[in-house]
């Protein structure tokens, strides 16, 4: 039978404050662990308990972040110290809206906070969208970093060329997944099955696809530059392309932004550099919009055209169509075109911008603007798919100065049962294979050991069941 770490079930870590605030969050990503550090540190007799419907915490510094960028991962040991915080409990494998709803809430609660980020993503809109082998660059990207809901998903990895729509750095870094040699794969925490199946891959060109020019790609200059340094694979740019147009130099000139220069200077130098032979070519493409993906059944190629900027009535450089038109043979295509969030039960949800509507962090009816006493937002579910993992910080601030004064004000909940034994019996009840941060921290001990042997970061538990068994509760 699971039991909670630090406290016994039941026991309360602030029983000697007369009325703890008791605060649930969904979600176990960088935002809600800011959040709950915030919580933790600014209120004396708050109580956290965190849910995550997956058996593992982190969210997408785990299954979102490039397997190869393991530094960028190592912002999880300050999440495991606030979860070592005797008023912190988390709950693996625990659903809101299957195992936990919105009323469970309120009846224990006083408090919540929704830090679910954009779990869905953005269609380009085109015909041939739905053929076969055309992908979101989301599940593409949750596919490898072993995300129990696609290990058993399946790429066109036979195709010789692919196309990745978009210029972030999600574009980049499947881009560079796809061009990774087997030795460069084996060094990852990349899921097992996905190592297999890459090393086996016969794709040889990815054209990375933008509809504006180099000034305005949004990748980064790290990114950048790690593609070429791959071990076999060239960097291909076409040097009109890398050419800036006249209004772009202009802005350049005016932000006076070193490190935009930079990246600039360096898509240039690929331009100029000459081939040297590796089995696999990266190409940046710019000024190119999708307009259709071609095929019988499946995606055989992709018809773009050639754009040219222009100045917009609110003075950006927008992408304008020339009806000059290009075909690219590909069997394989990603849109990486940016995230969306998804509803949640029983919580105000804005359909057209794909986020929860907020003032600063607190839930806002969509229909009036009113907000919801409460019911709180942070991370990509309130603000957008925009950032970096530190930009999740200040923004869970925010919401959290608002859940404190709106505590503060007496604005919250009225849990008819607010004391921690009354959750843990309702998920024994309704979900008894939750899993505890002591339960994780003993998957995490079993991941990093399989990885120790065989030379790489940690061997992903990639499904539940997997988790369970190891921890022997199958």
């Amino acid at each position: 039978m699971a039991t909670t770490e630090g406290n016994a079930p039941g026991e309360s870590a602030s029983s000697s404050q007369a009325a703890p605030l008791r605060v649930a969050i969904i979600g176990s990503g960088p935002s809600a662990f800011y959040a709950a550090d915030a919580l933790l540190k600014q209120h004396p007799a708050v109580e956290v308990d965190m849910f995550e419907r997956l058996h593992s915490p982190f969210g997408l510094v785990r299954l979102g972040v490039a397997p190869d960028h393991q530094k960028i991962k190592s912002v999880t040991r300050a999440f495991e110290q606030t979860a070592s915080n005797p008023r912190f409990r988390f709950f693996g494998l625990v659903e809101f809206g299957t195992h936990l709803g919105i009323e469970d809430i309120r009846r224990h609660y006083h408090q919540v906070l929704f830090a679910t980020g954009a779990q869905s993503d953005r269609r380009m809109g085109i015909p041939g969208e739905e053929l076969g082998g055309s992908h979101s660059a989301t599940s593409f990207v949750a596919w490898y970093n072993g995300h129990p809901d696609l290990r058993d998903a399946s790429f066109e990895l036979d195709a010789e060329a692919a196309v990745v729509v978009g210029v972030g750095n999600v574009a980049l870094d499947v881009a560079r997944i796809l061009c990774l040699a087997p030795g460069e794969l084996g060094r990852t925490d990349m899921a097992d099955y996905a190592i297999e199946a890459l090393s086996r891959s016969r794709v040889r060109d990815v054209y990375v696809v933008g509809r504006r020019g180099p000034a305005q790609a949004a990748f980064t200059l790290p990114e950048l530059k790690e593609l070429g340094e791959l071990e076999d694979a060239d960097v291909v740019v076409h040097a009109d392309e890398a050419a800036l147009d006249r209004e772009s130099a202009a802005d350049l000139e005016t932000a006076g932004d070193a490190t935009l220069r930079r990246k600039i200077d360096l898509i240039q130098a690929y331009a100029a550099r000459p081939l040297t032979g590796k089995r696999r070519r990266i190409h940046l493409r710019f000024l190119l919009s999708p307009l259709e993906l071609e095929g019988a059944g499946c995606v055989e190629r992709v018809v773009l055209e050639r754009n040219e900027l222009a100045r917009s009535e609110a003075g950006t450089l927008s992408p304008r169509g020339t009806g000059q038109r290009e075909t690219i043979a590909a069997g394989l295509v990603f849109r990486a075109v940016g995230y969306r969030g998804v509803p949640l039960a029983g919580v105000p949800f804005h359909e057209k911008w794909g986020l929860i509507r907020n003032e600063s962090g607190r839930v806002a009816n969509p229909e009036d603007g009113e907000c919801v006493p409460g019911e709180y937002v942070a991370g990509w579910i309130k603000r957008g798919p925009s950032g970096v993992i530190g930009t999740n910080k200040p923004d869970a601030a925010e919401t959290v100065a608002c859940m404190l004064a709106d505590a503060a004000d007496g604005l919250t909940f009225t849990p008819e049962e607010p004391s921690r034994e009354a959750v843990v019996a309702l998920l024994r009840h309704r979900q008894p294979a939750f899993i505890t941060f002591a339960d994780w921290r003993r998957l995490d001990e079993l991941e990093c050991a399989a990885g120790q042997e065989c030379g790489r970061p940690r061997v992903k538990f990639t499904s539940a069941g997997d988790a369970l068994r190891a921890l022997g509760r199958s």
